[in-house]
C-alpha cells in the first residue's frame, strides 16, 4: 500500500537520471545554506525543463528575480520573461515577485505577495484576471476606491458576456456608465429597453430614447420623451417640422430657451414673418440678427430699442444706419453718445471723428495714434474691434487687423490687452507669449488650462519652473499637470530629477528623492524621444542614481539592528565614482564620523572628519556635522582643534599665494 511521492521541492524530478537528482539535491543544500552562487553552479548544465521550472518556483520563495530570469529563459517561457521585464518598473520587490508567481501559476503566493506590499491596485487586477470578482470588488471598495468604478464596469462587461444581463445592468449603474452601456446592451430587446428608460426617470436616458424614437419616425412618442427630458429646443424643432409652429411659439415663449427661440426665429424668417422673427431673435439675445432684419425692413423704432440693448459694436452699426438715412440724426448722436459712455470716456473731438467716418475708416484713423504710449488710445483700440458678424471686413482682414492692434499693445508693454487681441485673432501661441511677458502667474495657469494646446501647456510649465515652486505645492502640481497634458514626459522626467536633487540638497530627505527619481524613470521610459540612444543613456543614469540612493537609505535603516553592515555599506559608497552626482559625500562621511564617535573609536572618527575637511569647503561643514561633534572627536583623539585649524589655514594660504603668483606671472607676460 506504500507509494513513493517526491517532496514539494522535487516535484517533476521522479523520472530524472541520478546526475540530475544529485544536482538538484546540491542545489537545495546550497540554497538552504544561503549560497546562491554555488546553488546556481550545481544545476547550470542541466537541460531538464522540470528542474528549471522547479528552481523558478523556489525563486518565488527566495525572491531571487535575477535567477528567475535565467530559469525562465531555460524553460523557454518567453511570455513570463517579458512580464518579468515589464514588472521591473514596479518599486516594490514583492510586486515584482508576484508577477513571477502569476506566470508560474502560483496564484496563492501571488495573492499573498500583493497583500504584503499593499499594492491593492495590482491585487484588484489579479482578482479580475482570475475571475475572482467578489474579491476584486471588496478590495476596490476597501482599499482601491480610485479604481472602484472601473472594477464595477469590468464586472458588468463580464456578466454581459456570460449572459447575466440583470446583474450586469446593476453594475453598469454602479460604474455610472448605464446611460450608454445599457441602451447598447438592450438594443435587441426594445421593450425591455423602454421599460428601463421609464423606470430610471433620467433626463439623459429620456432624451436618448426620444432621439431614437424620432429616428424611427415616431414623432408623437418622441415629443412625449423630449418633454420629460425638458429638451425645449428639440420640442420646438419637431413641432416646426410637423408644421405646428404655433405650438412651437408657445413653448419658446413659456420657457425662454435661447436655442429654441433662435430656431423658431429662423423658421419665421424663412416664412417672411419678420416681426415674429425679430421677436424671437430678441428672446434668443441674437441682437445682431434682429438688427439686421430691422435695417432690411425699415423697422426703425424697433432697431433703436434693440441697439440700446446690444453691444457697442451693434450700437455703432445702428448709428451708421441712421446717419446714412439722414432723417434721424438725433438717434445716431444718441447711440454714439451711448457708445462713448460705455467706453473709457472718449474725448469730444474723437466723438466728432466718429460721426464723420464709418467704422472701418475710423479703425485706420486710430491705428496711427495707437503707436504712442497713451492709455486712452489703447483702450479705444480694444473697444473698436470689428465683430465676427460684420460684413465690412472679411474674416482674414479682421484677424490681420486684430494682430496689428495686438502688436502695438506689445510694443507699448500692455501685455494683457495684447493677449486678448491675439486670442480674438485666433493666435493662441502669440497670446500665451504675451501673457508670459506679463508675469501674471494666475492668468497664465488659467489660459493654459482653457487653451488645451500641447505647446501652450509646455510653455506654461517651463514658466512655472522659473518660480519658487519649492515653497508652493500648487505651482508644483501645475507643473506636473501641464507637462503631463502636454505629453512632454521627457521634460517631466527632468523636473522630477530636479525635485529629487532639491530633496537631497535642501532637506536631506533621500526617501523622497528616491520616490521622485522613480517617477522620473517611469516618465522617461514612456517618453517618445528623437534619440533612443540618448534616452537609454539617461535611463541608465537614473537607474544608477536610484541604486546608490537605495543603498544609502538601506544603510541608515539597518544601522539600529546591524551597525557593522551599515558602516560597511557607507564605506563602499565612498568608493563609488559617481557618488558626487547623486549622494552628498558630507552626508555619508558625517554618518561615519557620528558612528565611530558613538563607539569611541576616536581615531577613525578623526580620519573621516579630516576627509570631510579635504573634500568639503569649511563653510559648508556645519550642514553635515555639528560643532559639538567636531569638538568631541578632537577631544577623544587628543588633537586640539587649534592645530587642525592652523594646518587648514596654512593649506588655504599656500593655495591663495600660488594663485597670486600665477596672476602676477600672467600680467608680466602681457597680451
Amino acid at each position: 500500500m506504500a507509494s513513493r511521492r517526491p517532496m514539494r521541492d522535487f516535484i517533476g524530478l521522479g523520472d530524472c537520471d541520478k546526475a540530475t537528482q544529485d544536482a538538484m539535491l546540491n542545489f537545495s543544500f546550497y540554497l538552504t545554506a544561503g549560497d546562491m552562487d554555488e546553488a546556481f553552479k550545481s544545476i547550470k548544465l542541466i537541460k531538464s525543463e522540470a528542474v528549471w521550472e522547479n528552481m523558478a518556483r523556489m525563486c518565488v520563495k527566495t525572491q531571487r528575480l535575477d535567477v528567475a530570469k535565467i530559469c525562465l529563459g531555460n524553460m523557454g517561457h518567453a511570455r513570463g520573461a517579458k512580464a518579468l521585464r515589464e514588472a521591473e518598473q514596479e518599486p516594490e520587490q514583492e510586486a515584482r515577485v508576484a508577477v513571477l508567481a502569476v506566470q508560474l501559476g502560483m496564484l496563492e503566493d501571488a495573492e499573498r505577495l500583493y497583500k504584503a506590499c499593499k499594492r491593492y491596485d495590482l491585487l484588484n487586477k489579479f482578482y479580475q484576471a482570475t475571475n475572482q470578482w467578489q474579491k476584486a470588488i471588496e478590495t476596490a471598495e476597501a482599499h482601491d476606491r480610485v479604481h472602484l468604478r472601473t472594477t464595477y464596469y469590468n464586472y458588468a462587461k463580464h456578466l454581459e458576456a456570460v449572459g447575466d444581463h440583470a446583474l450586469a445592468l446593476s453594475h453598469y449603474e454602479k460604474s455610472d456608465t448605464h446611460r450608454f452601456e445599457v441602451p447598447r446592451m438592450l438594443s435587441e430587446d426594445l421593450q425591455a429597453l423602454e421599460n428601463y428608460v421609464n423606470k430610471m426617470k433620467d433626463k439623459s436616458l429620456w432624451k436618448w430614447w426620444a432621439q431614437y424614437l424620432e429616428s424611427q419616425s415616431d414623432l408623437e412618442s418622441a415629443l412625449k420623451y423630449y418633454a420629460l427630458a425638458q429638451d425645449y429646443f428639440s420640442l420646438v424643432r419637431v413641432h416646426c417640422f410637423q408644421g405646428n409652429i404655433q405650438k412651437a411659439a408657445e413653448i419658446a415663449n413659456e420657457t425662454g430657451n435661447w436655442a429654441a427661440s433662435y430656431h423658431l426665429a429662423r423658421q419665421y424668417e424663412s416664412q417672411d414673418e419678420i416681426k415674429q422673427a425679430v421677436h424671437f431673435y430678441t428672446r434668443a439675445q441674437a441682437f445682431n440678427n434682429a438688427i439686421r432684419l430691422c435695417k432690411e425692413n425699415n423697422l426703425d423704432d424697433q432697431l433703436m430699442n434693440l441697439a440700446l440693448l446690444s453691444s457697442p459694436e451693434d450700437m455703432i452699426e445702428a448709428a451708421c444706419y441712421y446717419e446714412e438715412k439722414g432723417e434721424q440724426m438725433d438717434r445716431a448722436v444718441m447711440l454714439y453718445h451711448k457708445v462713448n459712455d460705455s467706453l473709457v470716456r472718449i474725448p469730444d473731438f474723437k466723438l466728432m471723428l466718429f460721426l464723420q467716418q464709418r467704422i472701418i475708416s475710423s479703425h485706420s484713423a486710430f491705428l496711427l495714434p495707437l503707436h504712442t504710449n497713451r492709455e486712452e488710445h489703447k483702450e479705444m483700440a480694444e473697444r473698436m474691434t470689428v465683430s465676427k458678424d460684420s460684413k465690412d471686413l472679411s474674416e482674414e482682414a479682421r484677424r490681420e487687423l486684430l494682430e496689428q492692434i495686438a502688436d502695438c499693445c506689445m510694443r507699448q508693454g500692455n501685455y494683457h490687452m495684447a493677449t486678448k487681441k491675439y486670442t480674438q485673432a485666433g493666435n493662441k501661441l502669440k497670446a500665451m507669449k504675451a501673457l508670459l511677458r506679463s508675469g501674471d502667474t494666475e492668468k497664465i495657469v488659467f489660459f493654459a488650462g482653457v487653451s488645451r494646446q500641447r505647446e501652450i501647456y509646455i510653455m506654461a510649465a517651463n514658466y512655472l519652473q522659473s518660480l519658487d515652486w519649492r515653497k508652493d505645492p500648487e505651482i508644483m502640481k501645475n507643473i506636473i499637470s501641464f507637462y503631463t497634458k502636454g505629453r512632454a514626459l521627457d521634460l517631466l522626467a527632468g523636473f522630477y530629477d530636479v525635485c529629487a536633487q532639491v530633496e537631497i540638497d535642501e532637506y536631506q530627505n533621500y526617501e523622497k528623492a528616491q520616490g521622485a527619481l522613480t517617477e522620473a524613470y517611469k516618465c522617461l521610459s514612456k517618453a517618445k524621444t528623437k534619440s533612443p540612444l540618448e534616452q537609454e543613456s539617461k535611463l541608465a543614469h537614473l537607474q544608477s542614481k536610484m541604486a546608490l540612493i537605495k543603498r544609502f537609505i538601506h544603510a541608515r535603516r539597518v544601522y539600529s539592528e546591524d551597525p557593522k553592515e551599515a558602516v560597511r555599506q557607507c564605506e563602499l559608497l565612498l568608493a563609488e565614482q559617481d557618488l558626487d552626482n547623486t549622494i552628498r559625500q558630507g552626508d555619508v562621511l558625517g554618518f561615519l564620523v557620528e558612528h565611530y564617535l558613538q563607539v569611541e573609536e576616536f581615531h577613525l572618527a578623526y580620519q573621516y572628519l579630516e576627509q570631510m575637511r579635504k573634500r568639503i569647503p569649511c563653510t559648508n561643514l556645519p550642514y553635515y556635522i555639528k560643532q559639538q561633534t567636531v569638538e568631541a572627536v578632537h577631544r577623544g583623539a587628543g588633537i586640539p582643534i587649534s592645530q587642525a585649524l592652523v594646518a587648514e589655514q596654512s593649506q588655504h594660504s599656500s593655495v591663495e599665494n600660488k594663485d597670486v603668483e600665477e596672476e602676477v606671472a600672467d600680467e608680466a607676460e602681457g597680451p
